[in-house]
């Protein structure tokens, strides 16, 4: 149960505060998936990597993406968790890693999908 006054002691986010938030996750993706973009990509494609799973797991490249992005869920649910019921926050970096991580199969999600438009004449 949360108590009557437990977000009172916390300073409210302002709209510049949440601005400069997401200016500073969006560069962070970015850079995450710059350093990234060449390990899992192949031949120029971008999303080889969900290609070839799919394949493996008899499955869409999108849910073979849904599949490798639960982990990074689960783990950000478990810190949500930890927070209501243990009191305990993440270190920033663990934080930061996990909302890249997610934010970027998002992006990336999106990608497959409008791939998949853009093919299809959709």
């Amino acid at each position: 149960m949360i108590e009557k006054d437990f977000f009172s002691w916390r300073k409210a986010m302002t709209q510049d505060d949440f601005m400069r938030l997401v200016d500073s996750r969006y560069r962070s993706c970015c850079q995450v998936m710059t350093r990234k973009g060449m390990e899992y990509s192949r031949n120029d494609d971008k999303l080889h990597n969900f290609k070839r799973a799919a394949k493996m797991l008899g499955v869409t490249p999108e849910m073979a993406l849904v599949g490798m992005m639960a982990k990074h869920l689960v783990s950000i649910l478990d810190m949500v968790d930890d927070l209501q019921y243990r009191d305990s926050r993440p270190a920033p970096e663990v934080l930061a890693e996990k909302m890249n991580d997610t934010h970027n199969y998002f992006y990336l999600l999106e990608a497959l999908l409008s791939e998949k438009s853009k093919y299809r004449g959709a």
